[in-house]
């Protein structure tokens, strides 16, 4: 293999590493006292770089290779779950008040809190399972053909390089240096992916051409409801189910606002971070589309979808370029992998060690957690060959499967316990159990499809997003049914973690969190959902 990258490229890729380095050793230097800072960066961090934190973390390298070859395969579907950006304004404000209220750590620390401690045990272990199959093991995965295209090393050598340094700096500087190198991830992988986009449009021939080469079907976001891939029920209902479940509960995301001091500042995070959520529409799909223009017109060609973003680096880059747009897809890779290690650190060391050895001193702790990033490391490498088989093979349509099929149940009592204080820790134990029983069931079905007949193979070729909806609506109906069958929970316990027990104050305090400006700003990030809905019609 050999290096896209010349002397020019890779003086312009050590500067960046060069820069990222000096704001590691900056908040190095800064220490970490307690597991408040460690975790939480002290629970002292700005809007700004909550917003782009959000950002970096949900875009990574699986986002750059895989919506770009999801892009050249497939066209606009997958723009659905790009435009999740209305539901980061719902964490903000539906989820964050209660979440800042109740001053947690984690999100399963959260269920305990609102359920009882059962809960909690299901959600640290399934999330921690959860993060090695849809997020470490795809981050890798995803490293390694980017930085093996690029700098022309085997893949594995790539991917477990990339790993090693990411895991140095997250393992040494916890949240601190996670969110704050995020935000100059953030810069770099905007402005290399938009040169991306501009120059591939001129090469194209511009927007015009670029819809007349691919043809009006590549453009449509909304495909029939019989349509074996993206039907468009599918994606709107079912997507926004996994959305909730990835934005709203999940503590890969969460924990970025939870490190606002205060509900007014994590709330503009979130708003911040919905409006730079619009952007993979425009700087990774539509690249793959134009990948595609661009091989029906012979400027280049491609084997598999995945190939096709470090592909259109290598042919429509110049020197220099080349170079700051690799270092936006080390960025791409390397946030997804901290904030992962991050959170899976977060998750074992407070909701399962500390759990289990409530006396443990904060620094044995700190330890703890990042022994625990090794382990999810090894894990996820473990689990790529596996990755492979579901999805088709195409990237990002297997990380969306595989949300589909966890997502429902957790979404589910999440929502129910936030707005409904009826619900009570058994109907939300059964639930998850339930779910998971189902989600695992799926998962073995879609791997050995190939040899399954009858009811069997149609339950492992149900549509992904078809099969969210459905589980969602099991999961939503048994917890309301479990609950009212039961004894209703100690509502003098749950004070302020549900709609029907908050107290004057909280009701006060909740209003006092917000401006006209929040109000407006999150219209009319909605209403720009809404025009672009309108406008991938085909």
């Amino acid at each position: 293999m050999e290096s896209i990258l010349v002397f020019e490229d890779w003086i312009v890729l050590g500067l960046y590493f060069l820069a990222l380095i000096g704001v590691a050793v900056w908040v190095v230097l800064q220490k970490n006292k307690n597991t408040e800072d460690y975790f939480l960066a002290g629970r002292n961090v700005g809007w700004f770089v909550i917003g782009a934190s959000i950002f970096a973390s949900n875009i990574g390298s699986e986002h750059v290779v895989g919506l770009a070859g999801t892009g050249a395969e497939s066209g606009m579907p997958m723009a659905h779950y790009e435009l999740h950006a209305w539901i980061v304004l719902v964490l903000g404000w539906l989820f964050l008040p209660f979440y800042v209220r109740s001053k947690v750590f984690t999100m399963p620390e959260f269920l305990e809190k609102r359920f009882d401690s059962r809960s909690r045990w299901f959600l640290s272990l399934f999330s921690l399972v959860g993060y090695v199959i849809t997020k470490v093991s795809v981050t890798i995965y995803a490293g390694g053909i980017v930085v093996s295209e690029l700098i022309g090393i085997p893949f594995w050598y790539g991917a477990i390089g990339i790993v090693l340094f990411t895991g140095l700096y997250t393992v040494v500087g916890g949240m601190k240096a996670v969110i704050y190198t995020e935000t100059l991830q953030t810069i770099i992988l905007i402005a290399g992916s938009v040169i991306i986009t501009v120059l591939g449009l001129q090469e194209v021939g511009g927007w015009t051409t670029l819809k007349e080469t691919v043809g009006s079907d590549h453009f449509n976001m909304w495909r029939p409801v019989s349509d074996p891939d993206f039907p468009w029920t599918g994606l709107l209902f079912g997507g926004t189910i996994v959305g909730i479940w990835y934005w709203c509960t999940d503590q890969y995301i969460v924990q970025r606002a939870l490190a606002a001091n205060n509900i007014k500042i994590g709330r503009r995070g979130a708003i911040f971070g919905a409006y730079l959520k619009i952007l993979p529409i425009f700087i990774f799909l539509i690249p793959g589309i134009i990948a595609f223009a661009l091989a029906k017109q012979g400027v280049l060609t491609y084997e598999k979808a995945d190939e096709v973003f470090p592909l259109l680096v290598k042919t429509l880059l110049p020197v220099g370029l080349k170079g700051l747009v690799a270092g936006g897809l080390m960025a791409a890779l390397m946030s997804s992998l901290a904030s992962v290690f991050n959170s899976c650190s977060t998750i074992f060391t407070i909701d399962i060690y500390k759990k289990l050895k409530p006396d443990t001193p904060e620094k044995k702790l700190l330890n703890v957690g990042k022994l625990a990033t090794v382990v999810m490391v090894v894990l996820g490498i473990l689990w790529i060959p596996i990755m492979q088989k579901i999805g088709g093979g195409v990237l990002y349509q297997y990380l969306q499967s595989v949300q589909s099929y966890i997502a429902p149940p957790i979404t589910a009592i999440f929502l129910l316990g936030v707005l409904w204080k009826r619900v009570n820790a058994k109907a939300a134990i059964i639930t998850l159990f339930s779910g998971l029983g189902i989600a695992t069931l799926r998962i073995i079905a879609e791997i050995f499809r190939d040899d399954l007949t009858g009811i069997l193979y149609a339950f492992a070729t149900i549509n992904f997003a078809h099969m969210a909806i459905f589980m969602f609506i099991f999961s939503v109906m048994l917890c309301i049914g479990v609950s009212l069958i039961t004894n209703p929970p100690n509502y003098a316990a749950i004070t302020g973690l549900s709609f029907g027990t908050l107290t004057d104050e909280q009701k006060l305090e909740d209003k006092k969190s917000f401006t006209t400006i929040d109000i407006m700003l999150s219209v009319v990030l909605v209403l720009i959902v809404i025009i672009i809905l309108s406008y991938f019609v085909g």
